[in-house]
């Protein structure tokens, strides 16, 4: 289909001073009109960028433009992490399924969205490709629609399409999606996968993000039978077990044998398998992450990390202390909506240790650390050392059956610290 495009420069020109401004997600990010956006900072003050995580360069956090512009983002990524912490961004506390809500009904009103799409179809729609999540809900909700127009953004079935007569600018370009290659697994991560890999059933339907615990858990999935993919995301580890027949959705309520996502991360081989591919379906994060939807399905095993956990139960996930790290994301969302599901697994995995040496599970957490998920909420905990199941247990019970689970290194102290908090009624620890 013919269409009119600009240049980056003029596509952005529609943004002024007080804008709101959307950017897309992940392997979306739309880095050419962001860098044409970047451009205008000496004419621009006060832009608002809201996003969730985004790849490549994130310039406009940088101290030399904070006149021009401000990040006030759902998920805080590595390329912004620095910036917020030092106060030179801002970053707000939300589960990913809220977040349309948010520009549907103007609590966060957007002037501008910037977008990456497919070329248009003969019927003249584009597609959001590999992020449907919030983007669809920004597009929407949008005074302004400006895209960036890609033949290397596959178009994928679900809901994320977008007709051409809803984009006010475009422009052209033929540039590779942002991609994340798979990660070296060690042999935490191996051991962690396998612990729950363990207790993963056929038939079970998966939400997994991305990394390395993900990564491991699904190598060691190739045994099992009829799974089925209901996740706010994935990545290439799923390509294989579904070339194995591992993953088929055959036992999956809602979507039967379809594997259901609202954006993607990955490498070209995950873009290429989820093009023009009816068998994913990209769907909106207010449906994705609806508790409501996740718990139709049977046997949700819902497998998301944490920064640390402490003795009760409370798991700290978007913070180090008082230091921003990442985000709330899905984790609330999917751990509740597998609690509801019929056999359902809702499963918290981390090392034992940090990267420093210390210890994840920990007496308490530290000084101004927040939670994701509370200790009413978690259940399954799982570290290289093994599992144990939370849900039931009293707080002397929860500390006793974490620190098995602990470092051992660090097992005599934290036995020694829920002793002073919890007592032992009798009983002694370990």
């Amino acid at each position: 289909m013919n269409y009119c495009t600009l240049s980056a420069e003029d596509a952005v020109a529609r943004i002024k001073s007080g804008d709101r401004v959307f950017l897309h997600t992940a392997a979306a990010t739309p880095q050419r009109l962001i860098d044409a956006m970047v451009q205008r900072a000496d004419e621009l003050r006060n832009v608002e960028i809201v996003s969730l995580h985004t790849e490549g360069d994130a310039s406009y956090v940088k101290p030399e433009y904070r006149d021009s512009f401000r990040l006030n983002a759902f998920f805080v990524g590595r390329n912004v992490r620095k910036a917020v912490q030092e106060g030179d961004g801002d970053s707000i506390p939300v589960f990913l399924s809220d977040i349309p809500s948010l520009f549907y009904n103007k609590v966060l009103p957007l002037d501008v969205a910037l977008v990456h799409v497919s070329p248009p179809d003969r019927h003249g729609y584009c597609s959001l490709g590999v992020s449907v999540d919030v983007a669809l809900a920004a597009v929407h909700a949008a005074k302004v629609v400006i895209a960036q127009v890609n033949p290397n953004m596959p178009r994928t079935h679900g809901e994320g399409m977008l007709h051409i007569s809803k984009i006010h600018a475009l422009f052209d370009v033929d540039d590779a999606l942002l991609e994340t290659p798979r990660h070296v697994l060690t042999d935490t991560e191996i051991s962690i996968g396998r612990h729950i890999a363990s207790i993963v059933e056929d038939g079970a339907t998966l939400q997994m993000g991305i990394g390395a615990i993900p990564d491991a858990v699904l190598a060691a999935l190739s045994g099992h039978r009829d799974l089925g993919i209901h996740s706010e995301m994935f990545s290439d580890g799923v390509i294989d077990l579904v070339k194995k027949g591992v993953i088929n959705g055959r036992k999956k309520r809602t979507h039967k044998e379809i594997i259901v996502a609202s954006f993607l991360v990955g490498t070209r081989k995950l873009y290429d398998f989820v093009d023009d591919n009816p068998l994913v379906e990209m769907l909106p994060s207010d449906y994705v992450n609806d508790t409501r939807e996740i718990r139709k399905n049977p046997r949700v095993t819902a497998i998301n990390s944490a920064l640390e956990i402490d003795m009760s139960g409370q798991v700290c996930g978007d913070s180090i202390g008082q230091k921003y790290f990442s985000g709330f994301g899905g984790q609330m969302d999917f751990i509740r909506g597998a609690a509801l599901s019929e056999g359902g697994k809702p499963i918290i995995a981390l090392p034992s240790t940090t990267k420093a040496g210390l210890s994840r599970i920990v007496p308490q957490l530290k000084p101004g650390a927040g939670v994701v998920t509370t200790r009413a909420h978690v259940q399954y905990v799982v570290t290289e050392y093994g599992i144990v199941n939370l849900h039931g247990k009293n707080l002397r019970q929860r500390a006793e059956a974490l620190a098995t689970i602990a470092h051992p290194d660090f097992r005599e102290e934290i036995c020694r610290q829920a002793h002073a908090l919890y007592g032992t009624y009798g009983r002694s620890f370990m």
